[in-house]
């Protein structure tokens, strides 16, 4: 039998009981597709199982691999044939301008790699990373190896804090919510601080005057408009 379970294991373990490991493909697949559900939670929940020997715990990684793995991957691919089209239309609502996609752009460009191999530790990120790269265009070869790999190391790490942890399980899970939580606080916090740079830099950007410029015809450089180099 299992330990005594804190609250969120506690409500679905009548759902892992019943379902077993379809329970834990289901949960961790939506949770990976941009949909809130406690995936995270059931996937610890199926470990601390394996502890007690009522789940195999090699199984329950693979398991949470590939539905983990499948669901950022279905995520990419709407955020790819979809989502410019979704930002177009209903981007102004939600204050995601061009300008504002265009960075986004720049930053998975730069940084995308990583962000898809960690943002599954960080609620929020882990539902959206997928759609994310996949509505600026990060290119497939760069996303599916970071795809895998951050499904890998997501699902292992989980599983290990549930098979470990024993009759310690509510008292970790707790602090492991907790360091979470601090987490998504530092990431957000990141962010501000890089767009807020990006923000004052194009403030003191001076202003092109388009016409003191114009390209040369044989050339293509860029001379003064009296045509002296």
């Amino acid at each position: 039998m299992p330990p005594p379970l804190p609250g969120p294991l506690a409500q679905l373990a009548p759902l892992l009981d019943d379902y077993g490991y379809l329970a834990v493909g289901v949960l961790v697949f939506f949770d990976n597709c941009a949909i809130p559900v406690p995936g995270q939670t059931i996937l610890v929940l199926a470990a601390v199982y394996a502890g007690a020997g009522q789940l195999s715990l090699p199984v329950v990684v693979t398991v949470a691999v590939l539905a983990a793995f499948a669901g950022n991957g279905l995520a990419y691919l709407i955020g790819r044939t979809g989502g410019l089209a979704f930002v177009h239309r209903w981007g102004r609502y939600l204050r995601l301008t061009p300008e504002r996609m265009a960075r986004a752009e720049d930053f998975f460009r730069r940084r995308g790699t990583l962000v898809v191999t960690g943002a599954r530790f960080v609620d929020g990120l882990r539902q959206t990373n997928g759609l994310v790269a996949g509505t600026t265009e990060m290119p497939l070869r760069r996303f599916l190896p970071a795809n895998a790999a951050g499904a890998v190391l997501w699902s292992g790490v989980w599983a290990a804090v549930g098979y470990f942890a024993g009759s310690n399980i509510t008292v970790l899970y707790r602090q492991a919510v907790r360091y979470q939580v601090l987490l998504l606080i530092a990431v957000v916090a990141v962010l501000a601080l890089v767009g807020t740079r990006a923000w004052l830099r194009h403030r003191r950007r001076p202003p092109v005057d388009a016409g003191d410029r114009i390209p040369h015809q044989d050339s293509g450089e860029d001379v003064p408009a009296d045509g002296r180099r």
